[in-house]
């Protein structure tokens, strides 16, 4: 019986981006449909939609209305629709906490993504990954302000991860930088929105595909793989 081919995808992509874990759901739907043919590890590597959010955040309907010039219907009718797309794909951004559910805000994520990084040096790509998600249904789903330092440690600890080691990589310089130098790179690599995902270092499957997509585009790689090891 022939082994799995085994990929690796870093994925580009912004805590606050609904269309990232949107994308990451499609394409575990994808993997699901090629287990047994392909294995894949996935690895996020950090973008920052909004580098210059302030610490007190954005409500997220008023700040796609500023950004891109919408009405706030118009957000309204774009966001119905991302949450229309996020329940196909088996993802749910329903409130989950208890009574009212307090507004959706959009906040600075530069601490998150060193989190993540310091998560995937620490612990490996595995652990890191289940970081993310923690991160994702905490902004999504709990609507906890994932730019503070007690909620980020609170999140690591919950995942396994050392609290102390969490919270001394929140004020670590040096992950800092390696976050703004994996974000000059998506620059580089023309990366102007997210999920970008780029398998085994090279080919890029930009935005959130439906799973049919990653299917087709995983086992291309395969193919030009096995051709230039020939």
């Amino acid at each position: 019986m022939t082994s799995p081919k085994k990929l690796t995808i870093d994925i580009y992509s912004d805590v606050m981006c609904p269309w990232c874990i949107i994308g990451y759901s499609q394409l575990q739907n994808g993997l699901a449909e090629l287990k047994g043919e392909i294995e894949a590890e996935v690895r996020w590597l950090p973008f920052e939609l909004n580098p210059d959010m302030p610490p007190e955040g954005e409500e997220s309907v008023a700040h796609i209305a500023r950004k891109y010039g919408r009405t706030p219907e118009q957000a309204k009718a774009g966001r119905d629709q991302m949450l229309g797309m996020g329940e196909r794909a088996g993802y749910s951004f329903a409130y989950t906490g208890a009574g009212e559910p307090p507004p959706s805000m959009l906040r600075n994520t530069f601490s998150a993504h060193k989190l993540l990084k310091w998560a995937l040096i620490e612990a490996g790509a595995e652990m890191q990954n289940e970081l993310k998600l923690a991160l994702f249904d905490a902004h999504f789903q709990q609507r906890r302000d994932v730019s503070d330092p007690e909620v980020l440690v609170e999140l690591a600890a919950a995942q396994g991860l050392d609290p102390v080691g969490a919270r001394a990589a929140l004020s670590d310089d040096a992950l800092g930088l390696i976050v703004k130098q994996e974000e000059a790179q998506a620059y580089d690599l023309n990366i102007t929105g997210v999920p970008a995902m780029v398998v085994q270092g090279k080919y890029m499957i930009p935005g959130a595909q439906e799973p049919e997509v990653y299917v087709d585009a995983l086992r291309r790689v395969v193919e030009r793989e096995a051709r230039a090891a020939v």
